[in-house]
């Protein structure tokens, strides 16, 4: 396998026959990102907060609406929606196989406020 590297020196792009990172190293150390909130560098984790699958409807992200509602109102999509740093976003992903529809909730944490909601719900959604 080969993998694109730069070289500045001759300005043209050469391959290595080993990878240039350890992709497995930078997934452990790099795996979160940093936001600037209220002028402070914060870690953000994204993390799935939410999800359910909803079968072959004529209008899915009509019907997705009351589950959706619903998490929203819950103790869990109360807290998610007052301690994101950014207003969470749903998804919606189509299982060819399982002929159904898969919908997500993502929110962005903070580090602190991801360790509470793992603590609390994390495991168990």
């Amino acid at each position: 396998m080969s993998y694109a590297k730069n070289t500045q020196d001759s300005a043209k792009l050469e391959t290595t026959s080993t990878p240039s990172r350890d992709w497995l190293t930078l997934q452990k150390t790099y795996p979160n990102q940093f936001n600037l909130v209220h002028d402070k560098v914060i870690e953000v984790k994204t993390v799935v907060v939410h999800r359910f699958k909803m079968g072959d409807v004529e209008d899915p992200d009509l019907y997705a609406a009351q589950p959706l509602w619903e998490w929203q109102q819950s103790e869990m999509g109360q807290w998610v929606m007052s301690h994101a740093v950014d207003q969470p976003e749903w998804r919606r992903y189509t299982d060819h196989v399982g002929y159904h529809l898969e919908y997500i909730v993502v929110a962005k944490l903070t580090a602190r406020d991801y360790t509470f909601w793992q603590l609390k719900w994390g495991n168990g959604h």
